[in-house]
């Protein structure tokens, strides 16, 4: 049972995709799939799971639209029913229902949306999470959720966003969009210990991977994103805190997730083109992957990525790791004069970089000019979180 309902939920989003794509109507879709749902949690124990439970889904999905909009007897409902009547089967063509979910990827992920309203358009649509969960998930109140939920949809249609794939002179910058808005989500849970974000931006990019097969940037998203999943249960103590990468027990790293990285990085490389930011970043996991203590890293393989990453695609926060790789590679002193060298306004306020370096010179052992660094990097951190109690754990090692 429960199995049979997993299954079916990977189909969920291509049952939305494919009501929203024959009426227009996004919250007509949800309800009616959701609907869906709540029927086979009520009838599959007592009657059996049926031969094919996404077959069943979309049928109880489509029936209930129809019934919908029968009852609300207007000439746009009308409309909308004589779509869905007139809609194949996604069932019998796998291509209709591929086709609809990347209308709705690209939907949820338009650059005329704010970037909030498109995570969170994307994982109540595409991923299915509750307004709840994803209210709970980026700390906001159901209510200023909700409400982002009904303005987004408004303005698709208000806007006249195209329910569509982008057209060919469109479609890379349009992707690295979508890419975008599943590097974020996985970061916002990645970072906050709020696994559940994490492991829907892997079921996100796996989608989208297995949808755009041939973009290796997709592929290498995948990839970066498996790496970092590999990691995950060291990444916290029990305390909740933050544990250093060249801290953590790597006997834990997972490494049925760490094999799938490689294959996917891998897999991504077989186009022959140049690798774009996220493959880069994947090589740079996989180089960490690699290492089964961190004195055995190969910090200039890593400095060379990151290298490549900062020519190809330039950012203070690029050029800020590549400062922290060089000093892991050479040294303290040549890490600080690498930091010393970054003047990009964008990092004056990123406590990230007095952090680098009070980390260098606590391990020179200048332990006075570390701990007016750490006190520099805690007046710019977050007022809570992991991150603070790392700098503050540092800051009271050196005094």
């Amino acid at each position: 049972m429960a199995a049979a309902l997993d299954a079916a939920a990977t189909e969920r989003a291509t049952i939305v995709a494919t009501l929203i794509r024959v009426t227009g109507d996004w919250d007509l879709a949800e309800d009616c799939v959701q609907d869906a749902v709540e029927r086979a949690l009520a009838r599959w124990p007592e009657d059996g799971v049926p031969h094919n439970p996404a077959a069943w889904l979309t049928t109880v999905a489509r029936n209930r639209a129809i019934d919908v909009l029968r009852r609300r007897q207007t000439e746009r409902a009308r409309l909308q029913e004589v779509a869905i009547m007139a809609d194949t089967d996604p069932e019998a063509d796998p291509q209709t229902g591929t086709d609809d979910l990347l209308r709705l990827l690209f939907t949820c992920c338009h650059p005329a949306l704010a970037l909030e309203s498109r995570v969170a358009l994307t994982l109540r649509t595409v991923a299915g999470l509750s307004t709840q969960e994803i209210a709970r998930a980026f700390l906001v109140p159901e209510a200023t959720l909700s409400q982002r939920l009904l303005r987004t949809r408004r303005k698709i249609t208000a806007a006249g966003i195209p329910y569509r794939v982008p057209p060919p002179e469109a479609l890379a910058e349009r992707t690295s969009g979508v890419l975008a808005v599943v590097y974020l989500v996985f970061n916002e849970g990645y970072g906050r210990r709020a696994d559940d974000l994490a492991l829907e931006a892997h079921r996100l990019a796996t989608l989208l991977a297995d949808l755009m097969p041939d973009h290796d940037e997709a592929r290498g998203l995948l990839a970066l994103i498996t790496f970092q999943l590999s990691r995950r249960a060291t990444r916290f103590d029990e305390a909740g805190d933050l544990v250093p990468m060249e801290e953590q027990d790597r006997s834990r790293w997972d490494p049925d997730l760490v094999q799938q990285g490689r294959q996917r990085l891998a897999r991504a490389a077989r186009t022959g083109r140049p690798p774009g930011p996220y493959r880069l970043q994947a090589m740079i996991a996989a180089c960490h992957a690699r290492a089964r203590t961190a004195e055995e890293t190969d910090w200039a393989a890593i400095v060379m990525v990151y290298d490549g990453l900062l020519a190809a695609h330039p950012s203070p926060v690029v050029a800020l790791n590549r400062a922290v790789a060089i000093g892991f590679r050479d040294g303290p002193e040549d890490g600080l004069a690498a930091l010393a060298l970054l003047d990009d306004p964008a990092l004056a306020g990123y406590y990230l970089l007095p952090a680098a370096r009070a980390d260098f010179l606590r391990r020179l052992g200048r332990h006075d000019d570390a701990a007016a660094a750490y006190r520099h990097a805690l007046d710019l951190a977050a007022a809570d979180g992991p991150e603070r109690r790392i700098l503050l754990r540092r800051l009271g090692e050196v005094g």
